[in-house]
């Protein structure tokens, strides 16, 4: 069976220009911006990679340089704000070395290419030349940190260069740290900000999502000592270090803002790939039918007989393909694992059998297919067995899919989360950025700017990057100016806003 999913990405809406920013609203007199009851003297920045400027699954220079905090420090130069420092990556091709090697699983930046059936994106050829080891020196005014949690960033030892290979370091920290024991908003403080934005705690449910929610929730425990990298934080262990970090930034009377988590249905990680995705014709339908006759006819009525499983767990496990376009069949690792049962009575199969048969289930339309699942959708991964076909015959992994149950834990923690950072906000006389709805809008309706819309759609849409998560430079200036706005009005500021459709989107090449 041929491939049944071709991911195609329309070019003709895309911006590929990079043009200098220029103001929302041209004033040439600087008499006009304000900076009202703040002051823009210092500003740092904390949070993860958003905060970073991570684009195209990596850092490099020109998205650093495009990153909300550098353009919000520009705009606040015009209120007496001062200078705005970043650890800057060596080159634009992104990926880290460490002592020369390249480092694993931090690779070159994605690139659109294109093949027989159209673009799609790819890492960018070459080597890194950022190396972990060959220090920055700092501290920054960006002192934001790709892949950290809320709690990573008051943990000392977090930029120790000897704990990378172990993973109680971040190689992206260990650039810039001051010292191996030192904390990241230790670090920040040591630059007595005047003025600061906080956006972290979006990894704290983002690496649960984006990997089809093979973590665990952690709710109910807040020992972060026992987590794993793709764990939900517990609300708790959420208030300590968020509540910790704002006290630091304010002990000094610094103003600032504080951001909260976006919906991950308003990224196009999660909103690209259709749960329902398998184009089957009448015969073929009919074919994969026949294969899971006995199954849903015997298999499934023996379990509930025997009470391996409920009568409604057997009904959502039933496998029914049509003509037309269908739902992928699933692994799903919240059903009952019923493998080793089915290899001895009632069900008396295969052990390959019965382990494919283990937890799947026909996929949803409340199950979201996350991006990286376009390359595996429809393929044949063993060559000698033309008829497996993965969201077909094979099950499509767990890794791949954010099932319902799934998404829920993750709403739940990041509705947790947001009320703690409004909380915050409030006690502390501190600006609160609601990007939860500001994304949800690009999603749902798109964002007008002069000269066009910026919308959540895929390559497209001008607001994301290739990775699906991270942001273009458009879409970082449309978030320089959802925090302005907030700024100016919790603070009587006037500082300008940019033109988002001056700012880049996806690019071709390495530039």
């Amino acid at each position: 069976m041929k491939n049944t999913i071709k991911f195609m990405i329309g070019l003709l809406a895309i911006g590929l220009v990079s043009c200098e920013p220029e103001f929302e609203n041209a004033v040439t007199d600087e008499g006009f911006y304000d900076a009202g009851d703040a002051d823009f003297s210092t500003y740092v920045s904390l949070g993860a990679s958003i905060s970073a400027g991570t684009a195209d699954g990596t850092i490099y220079r020109s998205a650093q340089e495009n990153s909300y905090p550098n353009i919000m420090a520009q705009q606040f130069g015009f209120v007496g704000g001062g200078d705005f420092t970043q650890p800057l990556t060596s080159d634009n091709l992104g990926g880290l070395l460490l002592n020369g090697e390249p480092l694993p699983g931090y690779g070159t930046r994605l690139v659109l290419s294109a093949d027989e059936n159209g673009p799609f994106p790819a890492p960018l050829a070459g080597t890194p030349t950022t190396d972990v080891a060959m220090s920055e020196a700092g501290p920054f005014n960006n002192m934001a940190v790709d892949g950290s949690k809320s709690f990573n960033l008051v943990t000392p030892g977090y930029g120790d260069i000897a704990g990378i290979a172990g993973g109680t370091a971040n190689p992206w920290y260990a650039r810039f740290a001051t010292s191996a024991s030192s904390t990241v908003i230790d670090d920040a403080v040591s630059l007595d900000p005047t003025f600061f934005s906080l956006w972290t705690g979006n990894n704290d449910v983002y690496s649960y999502a984006s990997q089809g929610g093979i973590g665990v929730d952690q709710l109910g425990n807040s020992d972060i000592s026992t987590y794993g990298y793709r764990d939900i934080t517990d609300p708790n262990a959420f208030a300590a270090a968020y509540g910790a970090q704002v006290d630091a930034l304010t002990a000094n009377g610094a103003k600032g803002v504080l951001v909260n988590i976006p919906d991950v249905t308003s990224l196009p990680y999660f909103t690209t790939v259709p749960a329902q995705s398998i184009p089957l014709d009448a015969a073929t339908a009919g074919a994969v039918n026949a294969q899971f006759a006995q199954y849903n006819d015997q298999i499934l009525p023996l379990l509930v007989q025997f009470g391996v499983i409920t009568q409604e767990e057997a009904d959502s496990r039933v496998v029914n393909f049509v003509e037309g376009i269908n739902y992928p069949i699933i692994t799903d690792d919240d059903l009952t694992d019923v493998s080793q049962v089915l290899q001895g009575p009632p069900g008396n199969l295969p052990e390959a059998l019965a382990n494919l048969l283990g937890q799947l289930r026909q996929a949803t339309s409340d199950d979201i297919i996350i991006l990286p699942a376009a390359s595996v959708l429809g393929t044949t991964p063993d060559p000698s067995n033309p008829l497996g076909v993965v969201g077909v015959s094979i099950p499509l992994q767990d890794v791949f899919v954010l099932t319902s149950t799934e998404k829920a834990r993750v709403d739940t923690a990041a509705q947790s989360f947001n009320a703690i950072i409004e909380g915050l906000a409030a006690a502390n006389d501190l600006g609160y950025v609601d990007s939860r709805a500001a994304l949800a809008q690009v999603a749902s309706t798109g964002h007008v700017f002069n000269g066009g819309v910026m919308t959540n759609a895929y390559v497209t849409g001008g607001g994301f990057s290739l990775d699906g998560i991270h942001l273009t430079p458009r879409g970082y200036a449309f978030c320089a100016n959802m925090i302005i706005d907030v700024i100016n009005t919790t603070y009587n500021a006037s500082v300008p806003k940019v033109d988002i459709g001056t700012y880049g989107t996806v690019t071709l090449h390495n530039n």
